[in-house]
């Protein structure tokens, strides 16, 4: 039987909504695809994968999104371009990752297959 799941939305919650906008736009080096309502935005990253960034004090900086990238060190370089900062490389053999921290404390994880190569 087919699958019925379609697509994954990771979601962000923050306080200082405009300033979070601005920090995923200099990473993703472009503004939100979607801003359905007041206080929510969203991007999509592939085909069937968006993030969304949404104002919700209460529960600002507890989310981890972990987004997949076909060379860590390009996405690492391309961040830092832009003035993100992104934490140092964890090599697991099978993968290796690297860190980066919204202005609410969110994380976001990029990470690259090592068995793709």
């Amino acid at each position: 039987m087919e699958s019925n799941l379609l697509n994954v939305v990771g979601v962000l919650p923050v306080t200082d909504h405009p300033a979070a906008v601005a920090w995923y736009q200099k990473w993703i080096g472009r503004g939100p695809d979607v801003e359905p309502m007041d206080g929510v935005a969203e991007w999509q990253l592939a085909e069937n994968a968006w993030i969304q960034v949404s104002a919700d004090p209460g529960a600002s900086g507890s989310s981890t999104v972990v987004v997949g990238v076909r060379d860590l060190d390009v996405q690492r370089s391309a961040c830092a371009v832009a003035g993100v900062a992104v934490g140092e490389v964890a090599d697991y053999g099978v993968v290796k990752s690297a860190e980066a921290v919204d202005p609410a404390g969110n994380t976001v994880v990029f990470v690259q297959d090592l068995t793709q190569a």
